[in-house]
């Protein structure tokens, strides 16, 4: 009764966020709302004061990592508010791409700018970067919305390859299932499935983008900032990698530094203020995730991602890959991909990397299925749940022809 009653609380929030257009309900609002009184269900139902300890310490541990992606969200975000604002990502548009160019074209090298990114650095920070790089561009509406779609699936395909791309890539890493040799080959149906999406998006679409000519009079304090940014995502993956620093304690030092060099660099003739840029972060995002999380959390606490890694064991490996991907476009892929891991299935190369491309990718079959979607949806104004259904019948096309491509050539190398 009591678990019935919780997932409803997730369903209801889920609903919320449906109809967030017609209810006129912030989702962050909403959802945060059933995380709350999903925790408090479980604190009040608790049998007896051990009960409540061990549901205080999954509580505790759950804030835990909520607070974990607050900070870095924050870090990230206050970097791409200030590059942003001075106008550095449109000099960088400007480098990267042509002065005039096809809309089709765009939605190509839109694409695959965000895969190779994504692959270098967070989810979130690539979301970020791309999302500021749309808006250099003047793009018809329902253009923008195709785009930062696209840029949900490349940002989530990107990650798959490398162990600095994906918490979930790195998870499978770390417990010796592949090995990194193993894991580039997902790039290539990463990649494939990325185009075929530019190209279906863009598929009758006609017309010519001009990137607009503006001169952006940047200080060197600017530039600064840019590299310490740029250096702060390249230490952050090193620093992971071989001293097992947190990500966000790496983000946080980038950070820290962008304070100082602020700080040192001020002057009477133009103040800047860059700590006021922390104000630009949107809280909604922050919330929406917080509320999300919480509802993750219960459904981990209650047991519900044991049921799915139990079903898991009971059907073709392959099938049982592919249906994950499906489910963590639900459910948030870490806690997932912990509980597939906790049971221990027996699977070959090919299959570990089917799950690794499933639980990596599956989760842009829906808007709040992944980091990356959540982020896009705060700022591009264009893009909800509902708008977003419009499109699963494609992502779900291409999640499917990446998965099959990703056997396919596991099994001809790895047989």
């Amino acid at each position: 009764m009591l678990h019935t009653f919780l997932i409803s609380l997730a369903v209801l929030a889920l609903l919320s966020i449906i109809f967030e257009e017609i209810t006129h309900l912030n989702k962050a609002k909403t959802t945060l709302f059933f995380g709350c009184i999903a925790w408090a269900t479980l604190f009040i139902t608790a049998q007896d004061l051990a009960a409540q300890e061990v549901i205080a310490h999954k509580f505790n541990e759950n804030l835990l990592e909520i607070a974990t992606l607050w900070l870095f969200l924050m870090s990230t975000m206050t970097f791409v508010a200030y590059l942003n604002a001075k106008g550095m990502i449109q000099v960088m548009v400007q480098k990267i791409f042509p002065h005039t160019i096809s809309v089709r074209l765009l939605m190509i090298q839109v694409g695959l700018f965000s895969l190779l990114l994504s692959a270098f650095c967070d989810n979130v920070t690539a979301t970020l970067v791309s999302v500021g790089l749309l808006y250099t561009f003047k793009l018809e509406s329902h253009i923008r919305l195709r785009m930062a779609i696209l840029i949900i699936f490349a940002v989530n395909s990107g990650g798959v390859a490398l162990i600095t791309g994906d918490v979930t890539t790195l998870m499978i890493f770390l417990s010796g299932h592949v090995k990194m040799s193993e894991l580039i080959i997902l790039f290539l149906p990463a990649s494939i499935s990325v185009i075929l999406l530019a190209m279906m998006f863009s598929h009758k679409v006609q017309g010519i983008v001009t990137l607009p000519a503006q001169k952006h009079h940047y200080e060197k304090v600017d530039l600064l900032i840019a590299v310490i940014f740029v250096c702060t995502i390249i230490m952050t993956m090193l620093c992971n990698v071989f001293f097992d620093i947190p990500p966000v304690l790496t983000f946080l030092t980038g950070l820290s530094i962008m304070f100082l060099v602020g700080h040192i660099f001020r002057s009477d003739k133009e103040e800047i203020k860059i700590l006021e840029y922390i104000r630009q972060v949107e809280y909604d995002t922050l919330l929406f995730f917080l509320g999300i999380l919480l509802l993750v959390g219960m459904l981990k606490e209650i047991g519900t991602l044991d049921l799915l890694a139990t079903a898991y064991a009971h059907f073709d490996p392959n099938i049982s890959n592919f249906v994950a991907g499906l489910g963590s476009a639900l459910i948030d892929n870490v806690p997932l991909t912990a509980a597939l891991l906790k049971a221990e299935p027996v699977l070959n190369t090919p299959e570990w990397l089917g799950l690794t491309y499933s639980v990596g990718v599956g989760g842009s079959l829906l808007v709040i299925g992944s980091a990356a979607g959540i982020v896009a949806m705060s700022k591009v104004k264009e893009l909800t749940f509902v708008s977003y259904l419009k499109y699963v019948p494609a992502l779900f096309l291409c999640y499917a022809l990446g998965y099959i491509l990703t056997l396919l050539l596991a099994n001809v190398i790895f047989d």
